[in-house]
């Protein structure tokens, strides 16, 4: 079976979303959703990192995030994707009954079901590369290994 996602409001799985109130201390600082990280990272030692980090709505950093008036780091293609992943394990990691809704999938796919996405999502047409859901998929993995060592789960 798949599972597909897209909006906060769905549930169980809206949590899935990086829009999604589960906040998170992470590289020393507070984010609001995972959404607010991975934005704020695409401009790391500038005054917009700051800007980013501190808005209260989660849309609101996406806009900011793909505000243009200021470059993003030169690494960028090469580091998202890990940096997702930062983002979206330490959100699970925190926040147990989110957890337990991931483990609960088992080994089903994880869809994000955005149809205006084709590189985080899946698009209008299901053609896109469903990064976002391979990233839930890869730390629903992690923390199922985390489950299986207990000494390392309590830590959690």
């Amino acid at each position: 079976m798949t599972i597909y996602f897209y909006s906060t409001r769905e549930q169980p799985y809206g949590c899935f979303s990086n829009f999604s109130r589960h906040g998170f201390e992470l590289d020393g600082f507070w984010w609001y959703t995972s959404e607010h990280y991975f934005q704020a990272q695409k401009f790391p030692a500038h005054h917009w990192f700051d800007k980013i980090r501190e808005v209260k709505m989660p849309k609101e950093a996406a806009k900011m995030g793909r505000d243009r008036r200021y470059p993003l780091r030169v690494d960028w293609e090469e580091v998202k994707d890990e940096i997702m992943y930062r983002g979206v394990l330490k959100k699970f990691e925190t926040h147990e009954y989110i957890r337990l809704i991931l483990l609960s999938t088992g080994d089903e796919i994880l869809v994000e079901n955005a149809p205006r996405d084709y590189y985080w999502g899946c698009g209008a047409d299901g053609s896109g590369k469903n990064k976002l859901g391979e990233i839930l998929m890869a730390v629903r993995e992690k923390l199922q290994s985390l489950v299986s060592n207990k000494n390392e789960f309590s830590n959690l």
